[in-house]
């Protein structure tokens, strides 16, 4: 593995595992009211781009890092349709 593809996998995790405690916070309390709607749904469909582009490159560090965030961001986007 060469220091590009580290420093994509670095980053991807750090991207990535920042969207876990709003995730769980909103698991736990099913309070959505001060999350922004169109903000998650715009993160959620960029997410779901970027996750298809990666693919298409065959980029690891691009298909890791948007797989987990798109469960992340869409479990939120889900909690606030659902609790609105």
């Amino acid at each position: 593995m060469n220091w590009v593809t580290v420093i994509g996998l670095s980053a991807a995790v750090c991207t990535t595992t920042s969207f876990l405690p709003q995730a769980l916070k909103v698991i736990k309390t099913r309070h959505t009211k001060d999350l922004s709607l169109h903000m998650y749904l715009l993160l959620t469909i960029g997410t779901l781009l970027w996750l298809t582009y990666g693919l298409m490159l065959r980029d690891p560090a691009i298909i890791m890092a948007n797989s987990v965030t798109i469960v992340f961001s869409g479990i939120i986007l889900f909690l606030k349709i659902k609790y609105k």
